[in-house]
């Protein structure tokens, strides 16, 4: 499989584009995860209120308890412990719910911040890369099989844009029906090139 061009330039350009795509796809996740950290962070104080709502129920319980077992003023008494221990109860309760709420919204932001743009690199990057892989495998494998000049001309008649013909000739297509065989060179070359495969 071949990764890069044969040619230098060519073949440059794409490990600078490589370089700063793997760049900017570390960037992405590391920001993602920095997000992550810092919103997780919020769930500190979840962590307190569910600490302190079962520290405080379970003191309020165990005075309950304790009162309870009273003669004469023992059932009376421990009603009021025993809200109060359902308070506790509840600000305990409230406590894990804000965790889980803080961890909902920093795995969402985590990811959302990193995936969509990661995404994008990739699309933009990794699939024209891909391609470019394919299409220099193709045509070595062609090459290989002993692919005549007149056969490049005309894949690059069919993949280059014409643009790039002017260089070549004023009319590639009737140079190429008349067999020219320095246009039929031209534009072979042009179709190796950008596919990224030299002929040695």
């Amino acid at each position: 499989m071949q990764i890069y061009s044969d040619y230098a330039a060519h073949r440059s350009r794409q490990v600078a584009v490589d370089v700063i795509a793997v760049a900017a796809i570390a960037a992405w996740i590391g920001l993602g995860a920095f997000v992550y950290s810092l919103v997780i962070d919020l769930a500190r104080f979840g962590e307190q209120m569910e600490s302190a709502g079962s520290d405080f129920s379970t003191t309020m319980t165990d005075i309950g308890d304790r009162f309870g077992g009273m003669p004469l003023i023992g059932g009376g008494i421990r009603a009021p412990f025993e809200a109060a221990s359902g308070a506790g109860q509840s600000l305990e309760a409230a406590g894990r719910s804000q965790q889980e709420a803080v961890l909902n919204l920093a795995v969402g932001l985590g990811w959302g911040i990193a995936v969509v743009p990661v995404a994008t690199i990739l699309l933009f990057w990794l699939v024209p890369r891909l391609r470019f892989t394919r299409r220099a495998a193709t045509t070595r494998r062609l090459v290989r099989a002993g692919i005549t000049v007149d056969l490049l001309a005309l894949r690059a008649l069919t993949n280059q844009k014409l643009s790039v013909f002017a260089a070549v000739d004023a009319d590639p297509v009737s140079a190429w029906r008349r067999g020219d065989p320095e246009v039929m060179r031209s534009l072979a070359a042009l179709e190796l090139k950008a596919s990224g495969v030299r002929i040695r």
